[in-house]
């Protein structure tokens, strides 16, 4: 079912469908106001920022980024309700200069002869390139159209400088677990939705969130398919199975099955097995698990398991965190794939972990002595005459870089936190402390 056009006029509004029945269950739970909307409570909840120019009826051009299924063509709906306005929508990847440039005429020539504007509603604006983006300027500058471009990239680098001036940029988010519920209960109960004619089970409600990625359209979309293919009143795990034609995995992000499966990656990675970790990857991934979580593993994981045997390791580690955040899913999904597999395959060394772990335990347990006098800073004549500094050696003024000083307090004296393995680097990490601590 595909909508044609929608108009607001007159506080009335009318839909305009096919002849192929009624519209699908994502449109009917639309909301048609912003209490209604769930989720993006930074930029709609109660004097955030978006929500306060529309109340306020200042109708900017605005920038919509975020991904699917966060509300971004239900606010540019519900703004065209309040101003009256005939909503437009276009798609920047199935629709040419030539149509947005008659939309933007037929807006202006409506702003001439009525005093009114239509809301031009571009979808996946950064598939327009330089050239087509500047055609938009002028009819922004004179303000004849309420414009709302919506992208899923990120605009730094998929909109030119020029359109970015001109609009004012909002971000969405992906719905929380907890708004998904919002979103799946009201459609489950609602005169517009089911009506209470179907029950979820809390099983299938868990795998519709978990694999919908907090995108209500995709999530909607997906129960009212498994709605209607049910035989009774149950949709079940497997009826959400067929409707997506993939396995709803077993997955709580918040219950045991998630500390699991982190657990075996953890463990994969630490036992360099490449292949066990790519599995137990790819069954969080495939779970709905948040790629940053993952991540965030990772950078541990290169720390705690690896550390100065393969200081590359953490560098891995945070570019693939990088990816997630410039990319998202699906298209991270490798970066993370590559971390994991390099961490698997490098050195390892847990002697970093071992060696700030006792530092920690003796900084507790022990009386926090104070500084060695010949280590503090004397940045005056008084503390100076206090002693302050006094007997310090300037490491750079010995042939090896290393001055005949202790740096602990004296209880602590010769104590050893950090033991290099015999591992990647930390083999020639060994070798100099031994050196080092010989020579002293």
């Amino acid at each position: 079912m595909q909508v044609r056009s929608i108009h607001y006029d007159g506080g009335m509004e009318r839909l305009k469908f096919g002849e192929s029945g009624p519209p699908p269950l994502a449109e009917m739970m639309r909301p048609a106001d912003l209490d209604e909307i769930v989720g993006q409570a930074e930029i709609l909840g109660a004097g955030a920022p978006l929500r306060t120019l529309i109340e306020r009826g200042n109708y900017r051009s605005f920038l919509f980024w975020g991904p699917p299924g966060t509300g971004k063509t239900t606010v540019g709906h519900i703004i065209a309700k309040r101003s009256r306005a005939h909503f437009v929508h276009l798609s920047a990847a199935l629709s040419g200069v030539k149509e947005v440039r008659a939309a933007l005429s037929r807006s202006q020539v409506r702003f001439e002869s009525e005093g009114k504007r239509d809301l031009l509603f571009l979808d996946e604006v950064h598939r327009f390139n330089r050239a087509q983006q500047d055609v938009l300027l002028p009819y922004l500058e004179e303000g004849s159209v309420i414009f709302i471009g919506a992208t899923t990239q990120n605009p730094s680098f998929a909109l030119t400088s020029a359109l970015l001036s001109r609009c004012q940029l909002f971000c969405f988010s992906p719905l929380s677990e907890a708004e998904m519920k919002v979103v799946l209960r009201r459609a489950l109960k609602d005169a517009r939705g089911l009506e209470g004619r179907y029950e979820l089970t809390s099983e299938a409600e868990e795998a519709l969130i978990a694999l919908s990625d907090g995108d209500a359209r995709r999530a909607l979309t997906t129960l009212e398919l498994a709605s209607s293919i049910a035989t009774g009143t149950v949709i079940d795990v497997k009826l959400i199975e067929q409707a997506l034609q993939r396995k709803g995995l077993r997955y709580d992000k918040a219950g045991e099955e998630h500390y699991n499966l982190i657990s075996a990656l953890h463990k994969s990675i630490r036992n360099s097995d490449p292949d066990a970790s790519l599995y137990w990857l790819s069954r969080m991934i495939e779970a709905g698990e948040d790629p940053r979580y993952l991540a965030r593993r990772l950078i541990r994981i290169a720390s705690e398991d690896i550390g100065l045997a393969d200081p590359n390791g953490l560098e891995v580690a945070l570019a693939a965190r990088e990816a997630v955040e410039a990319v998202g899913l699906p298209e991270c999904d490798l970066a993370l794939a590559q971390a994991a597999v390099y961490l698997a395959c490098a050195p390892k060394s847990n002697a970093l972990y071992l060696a700030l772990r006792e530092a920690r335990q003796d900084v507790m347990k022990r009386p926090n002595e104070p500084v060695p006098l010949h280590l503090c800073n004397a940045p005056t004549p008084l503390m100076k005459r206090l002693g302050y500094g006094k007997g310090y050696k300037y490491a750079h003024d010995f042939e090896e870089g290393i001055a005949p000083m202790d740096c602990l307090p004296p209880s602590l004296k010769r104590r050893r936190y950090y033991r290099p393995k015999r591992s990647g680097l930390e083999r020639e990490l060994n070798e100099r402390l031994e050196k080092i601590r010989k020579d002293k």
